[in-house]
């Protein structure tokens, strides 16, 4: 019996790679209008139009300006008819940046085209077209579907045009970035049924909390307070997984994001993420959105912890509701009365739920979206997979992502990623200051009636940059700075500032913004008393209001040492 090849072409017969499919004569002869498609790439041709020869000039040429230009307006100029369906703005701009006049984008497809070499394996006497329409029909419908749910891809493309964000951030070289450009003007942007599906199922889950949940039980999935990337992707991801894999009408799955909406616009890691994978931040579910407690006291609520063996502090309350806890270490004490442990074996937490993908829906990791998101949380939890602690399972998995990198690579996602975690040019200085903080709470004196309530009167906000570069951010940088005290609550505020400056030496500043003058000095005076834990050098800043003072503190004073000063102080409060 002979092999695969036999059919293909006669023994004895040289290999000779045919573009005999009209799409690629199409290309080739320059007659793209054969393929349904206007000429829009001038490709170099030698000869006949069988064969394409390119040197080291031409690809360098197609990496040029004048091409990226070129392509870009012709591009530009493809009907958006011809597109399966509309995709999201492109996560190189922002989202007015399709409605200017700095950029443009048009949507379009392309048919799945097989070349010869593909057509015969099964019957070596029917010919290319019905082979080709076989194949076509075969690829669209061989799904591994579990939940009755179809995850084949239908992808579609946007090409957009203008100045792009990323423009100002140092790529490294990578292989797609070889022939697409370091920084090109021309952008395409894929769009995936898989996030198409993970969308439609987010809107309908904040359809049902908004309805109330009526008739089931609430199965919340959430992760810890102040999600990072890891934790957001998680938090998403198992929560898309169960609601597909357990089939139950009487449970509603919703992923619950552990921070105030109002909080995650300072968050720009987290927005551009959401963006380039094309999820629809609108449709997620906010901590501040949903009252956990009521369905609790109702006894409906059911909560899946994401990446930590506890509940958040601020949800205590509510631990009893928990039902499961997923990706946490091996050691870690987890409630007693949690049967359904899943222990991260020193993995990342987007490991664990690409492996769960990879079983169950393998197809739906094709698409560059849904896999960007895992490949995002494996890469920033293990360090670029530099971490000591990283293992083979992260790195396979990372591989079995990378078409989630895109044209950056998976080197070139991580230098995003840690680029707009500390990214605070658009914004303003009350989100720069909301972007890593926390406050103290404790229990305050009686009131009239004789209840006592929690009160915060001390707080912290983390900076990366100077006292002097925040306070020159704006031109009322002091009075945001009294607002978001005020918004807080806060008698004492303090800002912890860490850098490195141009000779790359490591600097740690701190202000404190006190209630009135008396206070400062209060505070102040606790801060000498503790000298020897946190040293104070006076910073000299113009235009400080009276009860603002701004110091410069020793380098190897650690942030966890000006908590545990401030929490003391709190302490000292009356009120």
């Amino acid at each position: 019996m002979g092999s695969p090849g036999d059919v293909l072409r006669p023994r004895g017969e040289p290999y000779a790679r045919s573009r005999e499919n009209p799409f690629f004569n199409g290309l080739l002869g320059g007659d793209t209008k054969s393929i349904g498609m206007d000429s829009a790439f001038d490709f170099p041709v030698n000869g006949s139009g069988r064969g394409i020869s390119r040197s080291a000039s031409d690809i360098g040429d197609i990496r040029g300006r004048n091409f990226v230009l070129d392509a870009s307006k012709r591009v530009a100029n493809f009907p958006a008819e011809d597109s399966f369906s509309d995709v999201l703005e492109p996560f190189a701009l922002p989202s007015s940046g399709l409605k200017s006049k700095a950029g443009r984008s048009t949507s379009f497809s392309f048919q799945s085209v097989q070349s010869e070499s593909s057509v015969g394996l099964d019957d070596q006497n029917s010919s290319p077209d019905s082979n080709f329409s076989s194949n076509e029909e075969r690829e669209s419908f061989h799904v591994l579907d579990i939940s009755q749910r179809s995850f084949a891809e239908r992808k579609s493309y946007t090409v957009n045009t203008g100045k792009s964000s990323l423009l100002r951030i140092p790529l490294p070289q990578s292989a797609a970035s070889f022939y697409n450009g370091v920084s090109p003007l021309m952008e395409i942007v894929e769009s995936c049924q898989g996030i198409k599906t993970l969308n439609l199922y987010l809107k309908e889950r904040r359809d049902d909390v908004s309805a109330g949940v009526p008739g089931r039980f609430l199965h919340v999935v959430i992760g810890q307070d102040g999600s990072d990337v890891g934790s957001l992707a998680a938090t998403i991801m198992y929560a898309f997984y169960l609601n597909e894999t357990l089939g139950d009408d009487h449970i509603c799955t919703v992923p619950v994001i552990n921070m105030r909406r109002a909080d995650f616009g300072s968050h720009v890691d987290l927005k551009w993420l959401l963006n380039s994978c094309q999820i629809d931040e609108a449709s997620l579910v906010f901590i501040d959105e949903i009252d956990l407690s009521y369905y609790n006291l109702f006894g409906s609520l059911r909560l899946v912890l994401v990446s930590g063996h506890k509940i958040p502090p601020k949800q205590e309350a509510l631990k009893e509701a928990v039902v499961e806890i997923f990706s946490c270490r091996k050691g870690e004490s987890v409630y007693p009365w949690v049967r359904d442990v899943t222990f991260a074996q020193d993995c990342s937490s987007c490991t664990l739920l690409a492996e769960k993908f990879a079983l169950t829906f393998p197809q739906i990791l094709a698409g560059q979206g849904f896999s960007r998101l895992l490949l995002s949380g494996i890469l920033l939890e293990t360090a670029n997979l530099s971490l000591p602690h990283c293992t083979s399972k992260d790195k396979y998995m990372a591989t079995l992502l990378i078409h989630g990198a895109g044209r950056f690579g998976c080197d070139g996602l991580y230098q995003i990623l840690r680029y707009k975690m500390y990214d605070v040019s658009d914004l303003k200085v009350t989100e720069i200051l909301r972007k890593d903080f926390k406050k103290w709470t404790r229990i305050g004196n009686p009131d009239t009636a004789g209840l006592r309530f929690p009160v915060s009167h001390v707080g912290m906000s983390s900076i990366g940059m100077p006292v002097g570069q925040l306070l020159d951010h704006e031109d009322s940088s002091t009075q945001e700075i009294k607002l978001f005290q005020q918004l807080e609550k806060l008698r004492v505020l303090t800002i912890v500032s860490g850098y490195y400056d141009v000779d790359k030496n490591f600097k740690r500043e701190i202000l404190v913004s006190a209630e009135s003058v008396e206070l400062k000095k209060n505070i102040l005076h606790f801060f000498n008393s503790n000298a020897s834990q946190l040293p104070l050098k006076v910073l000299p800043l113009p235009g400080l209001r009276n009860e603002m003072s701004a110091f410069e503190i020793d380098k190897f004073t650690s942030r966890k040492n000006v908590e545990r000063l401030l929490e003391e102080f709190g302490n000292t409060l009356k009120g």
